[in-house]
């Protein structure tokens, strides 16, 4: 039924704002449609404009509250948003298991705002597979900002950093997040740290020792030095969302100075060419096994007739003819 679809057609009608036609994009990209090759060309001359923002933190912070609120703020101010909310897996069906879309249902009759839950699908690092291709799709049908909601992270699953322009992390009070944020991976990625619930108790030390970090942890970058702004919110009354868009749009002006924006996008872009070349050569490695190449050279191996480096070699020339 898919190479019924006309492609084309199809992008056209998501360039003029029709939610059904970015729908169904989005459905061919995550169901790895025969299509997808011909969806991405159709959509690349029209990619390169949103601005992508990264809301990342531990489970528990509000990201989604945060992320509806920021929704919310850059919509006042005439912004047309698209919304990836990556969620877990259900172990029964493989979709999107909590249903972002539902907790921001205050947008769903906005015409300015799409929403999509996608289900991580086994894919570690806070991300769906599918979402670099999402992305595109969300882009070229016009969102002047994308906000990519990942599922709760812990120390290592911060993959959204390679993904978005800025990267915010929330954090909340009473949650040890001063100490989580110290460990690997969490305090590098965040461009904008966001102290959430901040009308807790001990929000306001939170605060003090995550500036206390930032401080011994300086990160020098080409061109000059970007200093991570932390930020007190309390999303769910709105009370501060205004200054994380703020610090947004001074990171984003800083990215465009320093010519740091399109450093980030082109690498974010080789590492989106790889992906796509790594699977492809997988997907030929898997032809051979099925072939029972790949058994006969283990065999060899196994028996000390070859060794691994020249059983590779051998595998590589197959997929090679």
């Amino acid at each position: 039924m898919e190479r019924t679809v006309d492609v084309a057609e199809l992008v056209d009608r998501a360039r003029a704002g029709q939610p059904r036609a970015v729908a169904r994009l989005i459905s061919l990209v995550e169901d790895a449609s025969p299509l997808l090759r011909e969806v991405a060309a159709a959509l690349a001359p029209f990619c390169g404009n949103a601005r992508v923002v990264g809301l990342t933190g531990s489970p528990g912070v509000g990201k989604s509250t945060s992320t509806s609120a920021l929704v919310k703020a850059y919509r006042e101010r005439g912004a047309k948003v698209g919304v990836l909310a990556v969620d877990p897996s259900s172990p029964f069906s493989g979709g999107a298991l909590l249903g972002d879309r539902v907790r921001m249902g205050e947008h769903a009759t906005d015409p300015g705002v799409f929403i999509r839950s996608m289900a991580t699908r086994g894919h570690l690092g806070g991300l769906s597979w599918a979402t670099p291709q999402a992305l595109r799709v969300l882009d070229a049908a016009g969102c002047d900002v994308v906000l990519v909601e990942t599922v709760g992270v812990g120390q290592s699953e911060v993959e959204v950093v390679s993904l978005a322009d800025t990267t915010v992390v929330l954090l909340a009070p009473g949650m040890g997040d001063g100490v989580q944020a110290a460990k690997a991976g969490v305090l590098e990625i965040a461009d904008v740290f966001v102290v959430n619930k901040a009308d807790r108790d001990g929000a306001d030390q939170t605060a003090r020792d995550l500036k206390h970090m930032i401080s011994l942890g300086r990160r020098e970058r080409e061109g000059g030095l970007w200093r991570p702004p932390v930020v007190k919110t309390v999303a769910a009354r709105g009370e501060g969302v205004a200054d994380v868009v703020d610090e947004i749009e001074a990171h984003h002006a800083w990215l465009v100075e320093r010519g740091e924006l399109g450093r980030r996008r082109a690498a974010r872009a080789a590492r989106e060419v790889e992906a796509i070349a790594l699977e492809r050569v997988r997907s030929r490695f898997g032809g051979l096994r099925g072939g029972g190449a790949l058994e006969t050279l283990a065999e060899r191996v196994a028996s000390g007739g070859l060794d691994p480096y020249a059983a590779a070699d051998l595998l590589v020339e197959g997929v090679r003819a």
